[in-house]
């Protein structure tokens, strides 16, 4: 199917709107429990694009469009909405409260290793950078609306409420960015270890030694290496850089689970200190996880946008916090997509299944988040068109292996890619009761949103097609699994619509796929309001018609008495100057538009010749 971003993200909506607005009140009803990750992603799926694209806006009811209020009419009219939202909003981060400060526990989405052991409550209650990230894109999103919403009404208990959800969001993005500094990490791995040899297994591909894999990585990471011993501001502890400065040693650095073990306290001013409450101890063990890596990027890329930026969001407390992350980020993106293609021949993530150190696990999962950081570096800092078409051709051979291009076999592995998931421990849980799981079931989102992000990166026609065809196939899979029955019809995720051999589940409805859903077709509008792919190929044959078209029309003009403007040959003669003019101011952009018109005209003069021929015949 194509991919139409205005009307998926319209049923998406009106979808969203009929299950979670009840005779026009927002239910919480979650029956397996309360968890600020899936509440966030349930009010992104609405505010994301509404902040992100032009046409959903729903901060200015007097240009809220008709098609978008129809959409939500659930909430009520155009004037209704935002008041309801800026409701809502209020009663999320008051739900996610511990003590007066911001909570990110997991809830219900955190699950036990051991089957026969419960998780405690204190388990459940733990921050994870999931919900670290989710905030980041929700409270900037939410400032955003509530920047411009401000400034149209005049209803002094709505602007009160506005004031305190201001406040609120404010305080609850400063602790997520306190939460997303606390979580980074730089794991230093020794070569004799166990983790040590898988990543130089990952990185050698059997083609060199231990001993050779270690040389090429410090020659490959020498000034990375240097940047990340030296930069106080990563405040790494002193055994941390000294291990880091032993010439037999690797390195991995990224996001874990939640904040690590050790992690030291963010400094702030005493007004921010008091908003995000006690810093509580870490107790994640200071190990990267690829996973919880790319949901932080995610996060940080709204957070370091034009848009956020523009708009000032952000206080100086949070962009100083801003600034620090910024220097996380590019170092991680650096360090993973330069692994990623550590040899220029073979790169690493071509050998699929992605191989991890800690814990040592496989899985096309893994080789998909790292695709995901490639991206985020290709996005950042451009690429040629021979890097992109190999990583496309790691992205195919994923959508293959993950069964949603091709067949599946009768008790195919691959479906466990979609359900259950990937199932990631959460290494230090153990700390506080049965050790925790982290379930990740977005492959199929994950790679639809990829793919529509590098369509925006393709220097030619060829590339692009090829990854829209790609990001076509993964949207009919994906879309095929919206739920038809019951309250959450038109949501997503039923796996057994397209897999019918998949394990049930009691409850199918899951705000982290329909999120997901909704961050591709942001993405995909981004996509179709770029300008066209010039076609060098198209141009000089378009500049060539032009100037034929050019010389006949003046040819024309010369040979035969000017018509009055009102007549319908003079009209005629003007529709034909205005598509030449048309074609000439489009031939550096759009040639294969101004080919077009050029042809055109060049029909339409031809046949006026023809006519007058035939008239001087008859």
């Amino acid at each position: 199917m194509r991919i139409k971003p205005r009307q998926h993200l319209l049923s998406m909506w009106q979808a969203l709107a009929r299950h979670s607005f009840r005779e026009g009140v927002w239910s919480w009803d979650e029956p397996d429990g309360c968890s600020s990750v899936a509440d966030a992603e349930r009010l992104l799926c609405l505010l994301y694009p509404a902040t992100e694209i032009a046409a959903f806006r729903l901060d200015a009811p007097d240009t809220t469009q008709p098609d978008v209020t129809a959409a939500l009419r659930d909430m009520g009219d155009a004037t209704d909405i935002p008041v309801k939202l800026v409701d809502v909003l209020g009663q999320f981060m008051e739900r996610h409260r511990r003590g007066g400060a911001p909570a990110f526990g997991g809830g219900h989405l955190f699950a036990s290793a051991d089957p026969a052991r419960e998780l405690t409550e204190e388990q459940r209650e733990v921050d994870i950078v999931d919900s670290y990230s989710m905030s980041v894109s929700l409270c900037l999103a939410t400032l955003g609306f509530l920047k411009v919403y401000r400034g149209k009404t005049g209803r002094q208990g709505v602007l009160d409420h506005i004031d305190d959800l201001q406040r609120a969001t404010s305080a609850r993005l400063t602790a997520a960015l306190v939460g997303l500094l606390r979580s980074f990490t730089v794991h230093v791995v020794d070569i004799s270890s166990d983790e040590g040899r898988a990543l130089a297994r990952l990185l050698g591909r059997n083609r060199y030694s231990g001993r050779q894999v270690v040389e090429r990585f410090q020659h490959r990471f020498k000034s990375l290496r240097a940047q990340i011993t030296e930069s106080v501001a990563l405040g790494l502890d002193a055994d941390v850089r000294d291990e880091l400065r032993n010439p037999n040693r690797m390195f991995e650095c990224g996001w874990a689970w939640g904040a690590v073990r050790g992690a030291p306290q963010v400094p702030l001013d005493p007004e921010s200190a008091d908003a995000v409450g006690v810093q509580p101890p870490g107790i994640a063990h200071p190990v990267p996880c690829l996973h919880f890596t790319v949901v932080a990027l995610d996060g940080i890329v709204d957070l370091l946008s034009d848009h956020t930026l523009v708009l000032g969001l952000l206080n100086p407390e949070q962009q100083k916090l801003a600034d620090g992350i910024r220097l996380r980020w590019e170092i991680t993106q650096q360090y993973w997509s330069t692994v990623a293609r550590f040899e220029d021949d073979a790169w690493p993530l071509e050998d699929i299944p992605w191989r991890t150190t800690v814990p040592q696990s496989e899985s096309e999962y893994f080789s998909l988040t790292v695709v995901s950081i490639v991206v985020h570096d290709m996005m950042r800092r451009r690429t040629t068109d021979h890097d992109l078409s190999r990583l496309v051709r790691v992205m195919e051979r994923l959508a293959e292996r993950g069964r949603i291009t091709g067949g599946t076999g009768r008790d195919d592995p691959a479906i466990g890619l979609h359900n259950p998931g990937v199932t990631m421990p959460l290494l230090g849980s153990e700390a506080l009761g049965p050790a925790m799981t982290w379930v990740m079931g977005d492959f199929s989102t994950q790679l639809l949103k990829r793919s529509v992000q590098l369509c925006s990166l393709s220097p030619n026609t060829a590339s692009e097609e090829q990854l829209l065809k790609l990001a076509e196939s993964v949207l009919d899979h994906v879309w095929n699994r919206r739920i038809e029955q019951g309250e959450a019809v038109g949501l997503w995720d039923d796996v057994r619509a397209v897999h019918p051999e998949s394990p049930g589940r009691t409850r199918k409805l899951s705000w982290s796929i329909t999120e997901r859903v909704a961050e591709c077709m942001v993405a995909a509008h981004g996509v179709y309001a770029q300008p066209p792919i010039r076609s060098v190929q198209l141009s000089a044959p378009a500049r060539e018609a032009i100037s034929e078209a050019a010389h006949l029309l003046g040819k024309e003009q010369e040979d035969h008495p000017a018509p009055g403007p009102r007549t319908p040959q003079g009209q005629w003669i003007s529709g034909v100057e205005a598509d030449l003019r048309r074609a000439r101011a489009l031939v550096d952009r759009q040639p294969g538009t101004a080919l077009a018109l050029a042809l055109d005209v060049l029909a339409r003069l031809d046949t006026l010749v023809r006519a007058r021929s035939a008239e001087r015949e008859g």
